[in-house]
């Protein structure tokens, strides 16, 4: 239905009110979000995800057993017992091993051509793990998760306000909202520039923003992947553990594809699956190294060690984990730890249209897919940042020195209902159950107690 010029004007005040609100609550959180995802995503770049850009190695014409790379890299810790070997991306970089050892799990970094270890970290104790962290959970756990969550949901809503106030009106043409204004002054400089960089960031956020919450715990694990979960039952009747893939990741860094974090593990110790390693061929490092090379398995992959005597062998490439820069080659592989036959298979072909929008999304997310998306994830979180503080500066110009209040957007009186904007706030409730959760709350204590208090409904105007 259409709207007068003075319904217009006044579905727009309330679109600035929710929008002002939202962007209170989310703008701190894109900031940290941001400022974050850049650290993570430049010591990817730099130093690598695990730490195998810190040293190079001089390339010969043949290398060393891997078992005997990882006897190297076990003899370099106190204790140690090798659970994880990362292949070389490059000639030029050493193989990385994790090590658990006396006092914790380390990486060694391994030269591939001399068997010598090069060096050791603590696992999991570098900038890219810090920032990691603090954008996952905020140190809080779950409920730092929730209160990021909860920022999420409503940066939707901020995405949709901000468009419909930015839409050209009154005559105006998109030229004002996709070119900048940068002969203004003050205020008005600080809103064009708002206004031009969100019209340009506002699908790429809306992208960030889902990915980023389908690894949330109410929303991705709860909802989102409990229905796009890889079905176990699709394995030929294989065994199955009481873990989940998820027991693969380590702290708040997700190493599995998402659409597998929540199917149960395959168990060893029977005489069920595909033939793998050849009959008769002991199952060792070595010959499950020359089984994934024979299956394509080249470049950057992971292989993760049995645990306990029903754990598997676990070849995997996924560009989540920098393995590669192409979603598409994704793969896990599962082989008996006794008999190395093939357990389970799963390819991006094999993943549900869920599963395979997540394993893009989150490349993308994650700046993985390539320079190009390295430069693009850089310019959109400097981008978010230029907006969510404009949004500030903007604020803080047009609040009345010493006003000692919020200076919040005006609610209009005597205002119509506003179908399209009650929709959206519906529809933002029902997809974002935590957001909706907090977001009724809030309109409630302001119908029933905030608007009612004078010296509450001052302060938050």
């Amino acid at each position: 239905m259409s709207t007068t010029p003075s319904e217009d004007r006044r579905f727009y005040a309330t679109a600035w009110r929710w929008h002002f609100y939202a962007g209170l609550y989310v703008a701190p959180f894109l900031i940290m979000l941001a400022v974050t995802g850049l650290l993570m995503l430049w010591s990817a770049v730099l130093v690598g995800r695990d730490g195998e850009k810190i040293y190079s190695v001089a390339p010969q014409a043949t290398t060393v057993a891997v078992s005997a790379q990882a006897a190297a890299a076990e003899a370099a810790v106190t204790g140690g017992k090798a659970v994880q070997y990362i292949a070389p991306r490059t000639a030029e970089q050493p193989a990385v091993f994790r090590v658990n050892g006396a006092a914790g799990p380390h990486m060694v970094a391994v030269d591939p051509y001399t068997g010598a270890a090069l060096g050791t970290w603590d696992r999991r104790s570098g900038i890219y793990d810090l920032a990691s962290k603090i954008h996952g959970t905020l140190f809080l756990g779950d409920v730092g998760d929730w209160l990021i969550e909860i920022a999420a949901g409503f940066g939707i809503v901020l995405i949709v306000t901000g468009l419909y106030m930015w839409w050209p009106r009154g005559g105006q043409s998109f030229r004002a909202v996709l070119v900048p204004d940068l002969a203004a002054r003050g205020r008005a400089f600080w809103k064009s520039l708002h206004i031009t960089v969100g019209a340009y960031a506002a699908v790429i956020l809306a992208v960030f923003l889902l990915t980023g919450l389908t690894w949330a715990g109410v929303w991705g694990e709860k909802f989102t992947q409990a229905w796009s979960t890889f079905p176990a039952e699709k394995w030929d009747n294989v065994p199955l553990s009481d873990e989940t893939h998820a027991s693969m990741n380590h702290g708040g860094v997700k190493e599995v594809p998402w659409t597998l974090e929540q199917t149960p593990m395959p168990a060893s110790g029977s005489t069920a699956g595909a033939v793998g390693i050849a009959p008769g061929t002991p199952v060792t490092l070595d010959s499950v190294i020359a089984f994934a090379r024979v299956q394509g398995f080249d470049g950057r992959f992971q292989l993760a060690f049995p645990k306990g005597d029903k754990g598997v062998w676990t070849l995997s490439r996924d560009t989540m984990s920098n393995d590669s820069a192409d979603p598409t080659s994704d793969r896990t592989v599962h082989l008996d730890r006794f008999t190395g036959k093939v357990l389970a298979d799963v390819d991006f072909a094999a993943y549900g249209l869920a599963g395979k929008a997540m394993a893009i999304g989150i490349a993308f997310h994650e700046g993985d897919m390539g320079v190009w998306n390295i430069a693009l994830v850089t310019v959109f979180c400097l981008s978010i940042i230029l907006m969510s503080v404009s949004g500030i500066i903007m604020w803080w110009l047009r609040r009345p020195q010493g006003a000692g209040r919020l200076v919040a957007p005006r609610a209009m009186a005597d205002m119509p209902l506003w179908k399209t904007g009650a929709i959206v706030m519906v529809a933002a409730s029902l997809l974002f159950p935590l957001s909706g959760a907090v977001l009724i709350t809030v309109l409630v204590l302001d119908m029933l107690l905030l608007s009612r208090i004078k010296p509450l409904k001052k302060a938050l105007s």
